[in-house]
C-alpha cells in the first residue's frame, strides 16, 4: 500500500485493512513511505500496527512516484502474491481468500487479476454521483467486454494481484510512468501472460471537488499519451508481440482515451450551426446526418451507463445518467493539461488528496458482482 501525504487517513486504513479475513500467518502488508513523508509517519506513529503489518521507506531519488515506491518495496515482499491498495481503499473482508482461490485454480499464464473499484461515498455531489456511474461503465461494462474480445487490459492502480514471478518477469513497474498500471496490462499481455477480471470489490472515495478532478484525471489522462507513445516507439515490435488483434485494441484504448477528449472541441464547435454558423462539413456528410450521429453516440452512451447502474449497488443514481453530457468536458479540459504536462513536465505525479470526503452511511460493504 504506497502512502504519500497521507496523514487524514493513516489510522483508518489500519482499521479497514484489519477487517480482511485472510489467516495473518500468511499475510504480509507493506505500508509504503517516501522518505521525505514525514507527516504520514507520525500519523502511522499514534496507530497501533499489528505484527503482519510493516512500514517500508523507499529513500529519495530522481523522481517520486507510485511506481518506483512500489518497485521498491517487491524487494522485500515475501508473498507469492502481490496486490495493490490504495490508502483510501475499503476492501471487502473475504476479498484476499477469493482471490487466492481463483489463483489456485487457473494456469500459470494467468498473471494478473483485477477486482471492481466502487465508491463509499457516491452522494456526496453531483460530481461523485457522475463519477460514480462511470466507474460502474468502466469496471463492470467496459473492462469485462474488453477481456471478452482478449485485448491487453488496461489495469487499475489498486486491487490488482500479480502472481510475483510473472510480475518480476515482465521488471516490475515502469517507474517514470503516472499510469503504471495501465502500462503493466500492456506489458504482461506483450509477455504472453494473460489478466482476468474477478467479482471483488473495494471501495474508495471518489473524488468530488472538480479542480481535484481534473488533476486527478490529467495525470491518468497524461499516463495513457505516455503509455501509448512507449509502446508505439518500435509498431513493428509491438505486433510481433501482440498480433494484430491485441495490437488493433491498444489503439482502440489508449489512442482514443485521450484523443476523444483533445478533439472534443472540434465536434462542439458543429452545435454553433444552430446560433447561425456556417461550419464547413467533411465531403458527402449533411448536417442532419452528423446531428444524428451526435444523438446517436450519445444514446448509446447513456443506455451503456444505464446499464452499469443497474449491474451496480446504485440504482438510485439512474436519472443522473444523463446528466454525464455535463460531466465529460472536465475531461477536456484534463487533456489538454495533460498534453501540456507531457511537454513541459512529463514525470510531475499530480497527487490526489484523500480524506476530504466521508462515506454516505457505515454499513457492510458492496457486494460482489456475479455479472462480471
Amino acid at each position: 500500500m504506497p502512502l504519500f501525504r497521507e496523514e487524514h487517513i493513516a489510522a483508518d486504513l489500519v482499521g479497514r485493512l484489519a477487517r480482511l479475513d485472510y489467516p495473518r500467518a500468511q499475510l504480509d502488508v507493506m505500508l509504503i513511505l517516501e522518505a521525505q513523508d514525514n507527516t504520514t509517519r507520525k500519523a502511522l506513529a499514534q496507530a497501533v500496527l499489528p505484527r503482519w503489518m510493516r512500514v517500508i521507506e523507499v529513500p529519495d531519488g530522481p523522481v517520486t512516484t507510485k511506481p518506483r515506491a512500489m518497485n521498491y518495496a517487491l524487494k522485500f515482499a515475501r508473498g507469492d502474491i502481490i496486490g495493490i491498495y490504495d490508502a483510501e481503499d475499503s476492501p471487502a473482508p473475504d476479498q484476499i481468500s477469493r482471490i487466492v482461490a481463483h489463483f489456485l485454480a487457473t494456469p500459470a499464464k494467468v498473471a494478473c487479476l483485477q477486482g471492481i473499484l466502487d465508491f463509499y461515498n457516491p452522494k456526496a455531489n453531483w460530481l461523485s454521483r457522475c463519477f460514480t456511474i462511470e466507474y460502474a461503465t468502466w469496471f463492470r461494462i467496459v473492462l469485462p467486454g474488453l477481456a471478452r474480445l482478449g485485448f491487453a487490459i488496461p489495469l487499475g492502480g489498486t486491487t490488482v494481484f500479480f502472481r510475483r514471478e510473472a510480475l518480476e518477469a515482465v521488471g516490475g513497474w515502469d517507474a517514470h510512468n503516472v499510469t503504471e498500471d495501465a502500462d503493466l496490462g500492456v506489458r504482461l499481455a506483450r509477455h504472453g501472460y494473460v489478466t482476468e477480471l474477478v467479482p471483488v470489490v473495494t471501495r474508495e472515495e471518489a473524488n468530488n471537488r472538480p479542480w481535484a478532478w481534473v488533476r486527478q484525471r490529467s495525470r491518468w489522462l497524461k499516463g495513457y499519451m505516455i503509455t501509448w507513445g512507449v509502446h508505439m516507439r518500435s509498431p513493428r515490435r509491438l505486433l510481433r508481440d501482440l498480433g494484430a488483434w491485441k495490437f488493433l485494441g491498444v489503439q482502440l484504448i489508449f489512442l482514443s482515451a485521450f484523443m476523444q477528449f483533445l478533439l472534443a472541441p472540434v465536434l462542439w464547435s458543429y452545435w454553433l450551426v444552430l446560433a447561425g454558423w456556417n461550419t464547413p462539413l467533411p465531403a458527402g456528410l449533411s448536417l442532419g446526418a452528423l446531428v444524428g450521429l451526435f444523438l446517436l453516440a450519445e444514446a448509446v452512451s447513456i443506455l451503456v451507463s444505464i446499464a452499469a447502474v443497474i449491474r451496480s449497488p446504485h440504482k438510485g443514481l439512474l436519472p443522473w445518467v444523463p446528466t454525464l453530457f455535463l460531466y465529460f468536458p472536465l475531461a477536456t479540459l484534463a487533456a489538454y493539461k495533460a498534453a501540456w504536462e507531457l511537454l513541459s513536465n512529463p514525470f510531475y505525479w499530480d497527487k490526489t488528496s484523500h480524506g476530504k470526503s466521508a462515506p454516505d452511511h457505515d454499513g457492510a460493504d458492496i457486494p460482489e458482482d456475479p455479472s462480471v
